[in-house]
């Protein structure tokens, strides 16, 4: 083997959603960036080894104007134009190119961590290999970043964590079991099935599984294209981490046992079907959770509580799946404990109490078993993973730890809102931006639409509010303009759109998600402007974008304009009759 050292500034180990998006923020911020992941492809059960679609706080659309922006509404959007057919091995291209070729990013795939060095309570260094060049890595760095899913950094520094169900008595959380156990949601395998345009005879392996109707009374399997979450198994018996092989094997049982069900009991209109794609790489959902400064609790959800140092947000149902999975028969597969509004994240969660320079991303940060219900999935991960990566490279830059960026809270939150990052209850309070203090005019404005909503601080529709210009297209030019009354120096011109925050974007196996879908790029999008810089009566810069597909814009000016007025002039929706301005921001 050959051996290769690599310093860093922020060592990522992990490449689901959320390492993906931690590892692009702190690079984008300016730290010198690794990202370790040992599969062959990122995304985590987001990829094609797995191919589950990215839940997050919208609850597929039921929750209105919720679903997360910043990197991974990128990501999607991305996704959205480039892949209307929903191929997973799509998705993992964008994923690759837009970590492969991020400044300041240097991508590691087929690299499994084995080893951890550390001295007192800080690590130095990590050891991984190359499974495909024959290549061990020894990567140094100030900070290290854990989103491997099953927490094995956080392990091998031997950080505190839980593992398992508390007891009511441990949080005082109402809806915990009543003592303590060991069990955790299981393991599942996806499947895709075609309709072939003829009949198609299954013949059940002699190893699978036998279901009947009576079997699967309470588990909901009317679509059956598109594989069940619920073929879930692990967690009570076979132990989640250590029974991985033998996990794959019994559910690969259930899941042909289930198909031969479909296929050959009973009338579910499959004739036609046939079995295109079957997972091997079962899609995990709990195992450790690292303990913090502060550990998130069922309470801090029902409440829709509002931290002080809120990060990142979650919204999706305590979805707490019953024991045993698919071996529990007499009981619904999950039970749903929905909040009524939008909770925050703390940054307190997303570090590790007693390693120093530790962050802790994905479905692993410092949650009780209950909170982790609602927290575990993608897209709630993906913001958090955002939000540790942007605190990562603020660390880097002010040379102290993650517990230490406590002390810059309000600017760690003024970066994330900057980057398209939502945070419930926080407003535009950047000083930096000279928008807040512009005086805003348009061509014209819907009701209930005005202009000056640009710059009202919120970035989407929240409940009644509309935080929104919309302007109806019109025959003559449709424009607002923010007038900065005295000449300034600008170097970057932001514009946040309107993608539609209320509609699901996710690549999904579900007909049914598709179908709820726009079918590409939103039609809401703004698909053609032109910014103009004006000093008084004289233009002085101007710069045109053509096919946008993008809710966040941020044009930077390589060198400062000297200008007092700066006009949006919009030419062009992806189809829709108005076109829709959230929010502008002038630096």
């Amino acid at each position: 083997m050959l051996h290769v050292t690599k310093n860093y500034d922020v060592v990522v180990v992990g490449g689901g959603m959320s390492g993906v998006c931690a590892a692009i923020a702190s690079a984008r911020h300016g730290a010198k960036t690794a990202l370790v992941q040992n599969r062959p492809v990122l995304g985590g059960n987001a990829s094609s080894e797995i191919r589950m679609h990215i839940c997050g706080a919208d609850m597929h659309s039921k929750r209105k104007n919720a679903r997360e922006t910043g990197i991974i509404e990128e990501i999607l959007l991305e996704n959205k134009k480039r892949n209307p057919n929903h191929s997973f091995s799509i998705f993992d291209t964008i994923l690759w190119e837009k970590t492969n070729f991020q400044e300041n990013l240097d991508l590691y795939l087929n690299t499994h961590m084995t080893e951890v060095f550390k001295e007192n309570n800080k690590i130095h260094s990590v050891t991984a290999t190359q499974l495909t060049t024959e290549k061990t890595f020894e990567f140094n760095a100030p900070l290290f970043v854990d989103t491997t899913g099953d927490m094995m950094l956080s392990e091998l520094a031997v950080a505190g964590y839980m593992e398992g169900r508390e007891g009511k008595n441990v949080f005082g959380e109402q809806y915990a079991p009543d003592e303590n156990d060991s069990y955790v949601m299981g393991n599942t395998l996806l499947f895709r099935a075609v309709d072939t345009g003829k009949p198609v005879v299954f013949e059940k392996p002699f190893w699978a599984n036998t279901y009947t109707e009576e079997d699967l009374r309470l588990r909901g399997h009317g679509e059956i294209t598109s594989g069940y979450w619920w073929i879930e198994l692990g967690g009570d018996g076979l132990d989640i981490k250590h029974d991985g092989e033998g996990l794959r094997d019994e559910l690969l049982k259930a899941l042909y046992g289930i198909w031969d069900h479909i296929k050959n009991q009973g009338d579910h209109h499959a004739e036609n079907l046939d079995l295109d794609w079957v997972g091997f790489l079962p899609g995990k959902r709990e195992s450790r959770r690292v303990i913090g400064d502060y550990i998130l609790k069922e309470q801090d959800v029902l409440e829709c509580r509002i931290f002080d140092d809120a990060v990142a947000y979650g919204g999706w149902e305590m979805d707490m799946h019953v024991v045993g999975g698919l071996k529990t028969t007499d009981k619904e597969p999950t039970n749903f404990i929905p909040s009524e509004d939008l909770y925050t994240i703390p940054y307190r969660s997303l570090y590790a109490k007693d390693i120093e320079n530790l962050y802790i991303g994905g479905r692993g940060i410092s949650a009780s078993h209950m909170a982790f219900g609602s927290t575990r999935v993608m897209a709630t991960c993906a913001v958090i993973g955002q939000a540790i990566g942007t605190a990562a490279a603020m660390a880097i830059e002010k040379e102290t730890t993650p517990r230490g960026i406590n002390q810059h809270m309000t600017e760690l939150q003024n970066k994330l809102m900057k980057d398209d990052c939502y945070l419930p209850g926080f407003k535009n309070r950047d000083e930096r931006d000279l928008a807040r203090e512009a005086v805003v005019t348009c061509s014209s404005s819907l009701e209930g639409y005005d202009c000056d909503q640009v710059i009202n601080g919120f970035s989407r529709m929240i409940k009644d509010e509309s935080n929104c210009w919309m302007t109806k297209k019109g025959d003559d030019e449709d424009w607002i303009s923010l007038d900065l009354v005295d000449v300034k120096e600008v170097k970057e011109v932001q514009v946040k759109f309107d993608p539609d925050l209320s509609t699901e974007t996710m690549p999904t196996l579900s007909k049914n998600h598709q179908k709820r879908q726009h079918p590409s790029i939103p039609p809401q999008l703004v698909k053609a402007y032109r910014l103009e810089f004006w000093q008084d009566e004289e233009l002085i810069h101007n710069l045109d974008v053509q096919n946008n597909h993008l809710r966040f814009r941020s044009h930077q000016l390589n060198e400062g304009i000297q200008c007092n007025q700066v006009k949006l002039i919009l030419k062009d929706t992806n189809g829709d009759d108005n076109f829709s301005v959230f929010e502008i921001r002038v630096y």
